[in-house]
């Protein structure tokens, strides 16, 4: 593994702050995290943020097919030499934008479902996440390195200050494990904080299933949205177009105090609230 330092001076490139660049440095923790992740030869592997080919390359060595998503074109010329060099012909590099891609799409035309795989830059973290969720038809589970508060977020337990929105829709659909801690001593630039390498395996099942799974996360959003505020009023004050009077009844009705504040509330208690609640009973 070249060192990430010594290509981009080589190249006269500076890591880009405003994508989130930092770069693995260390082979021994990049072939640590594909070990654990699991990946078998006949995996397909989506690959979010490739870079330098840190994770691409052993991943790649061990894989049937890798799809490599980087959309920076000065770093996309150092990973095709980068691979050319390792002497792989199974990563087809896509010069995009991860959340313009049809991941849906993509995993039919590879004939199966895919691994996602990534080191996530942390101000698109969210909305990667969300994006997979709602793709997660053409996914069997997803391996992340976080930035560690995003992580301990992703992780938490009702009650805590972390839990909040993104926490509810990926725990209502997915198992999420840590299967590392990562120093920030070994990327280039240091980040301010570490990583955590989380696992994701999506549900076959969902334990407390959704009526309406879109309407469902609208619930979720407006729950969180005041998060300050209690339930009956944070819901009031959405976009739910919903009055507190017609809020209190709701979740009297889901067996929830109205008093209550969305951070209380378990996965299955935001389902009964979206069920009782209902796209029928408000016009978004």
């Amino acid at each position: 593994m070249t060192s990430p330092k010594t290509l981009l001076v080589f190249h006269n490139i500076r890591p880009k702050k405003q994508l989130g660049q930092h770069f693995l440095t260390n082979q021994t923790t990049a072939e640590m995290i594909v070990n654990r992740s699991g990946i078998l030869p006949e995996d397909v592997v989506l690959e979010i943020g490739a870079g330098l080919g840190a994770l691409t390359i052993p991943v790649a060595r061990i894989v049937k097919q890798v799809f490599a998503v980087e959309k920076d074109r000065k770093i996309i010329d150092i990973l095709k030499t980068e691979i050319l060099t390792s002497n792989l012909s199974n990563v087809v590099i896509m010069e995009k934008n991860i959340l313009k891609i049809d991941i849906k799409s993509l995993a039919e035309n590879v004939g199966q479902k895919m691994v996602v795989m990534g080191n996530l830059p942390y101000n698109i973290s969210s909305q990667i996440l969300v994006q997979l969720i709602k793709s997660r038809e053409a996914l069997t589970r997803a391996v992340f390195m976080l930035q560690k508060e995003l992580a301990q977020r992703i992780t938490a337990q009702p009650g805590c200050k972390d839990y909040g929105r993104l926490t509810v829709m990926l725990g209502y659909c997915a198992n999420i494990k840590k299967i590392a801690d990562v120093k920030a001593s070994v990327f280039f630039p240091k980040p301010k904080v570490d990583s955590e390498v989380l696992e994701f395996r999506f549900k076959k099942t969902l334990k407390y299933p959704a009526n309406d799974e879109a309407f469902f996360f609208s619930v979720i959003k407006a729950a969180f949205g005041n998060r300050r505020k209690i339930l009956k009023n944070a819901l009031a004050a959405s976009e739910l177009n919903i009055d507190t009077n017609a809020a209190q009844n709701i979740l009297e009705r889901s067996g929830i105090d109205p008093v209550r504040r969305a951070e209380t509330l378990t996965i299955e208690e935001f389902v009964r609230l979206s069920n009782n609640l209902g796209p029928t009973e408000v016009s978004l």
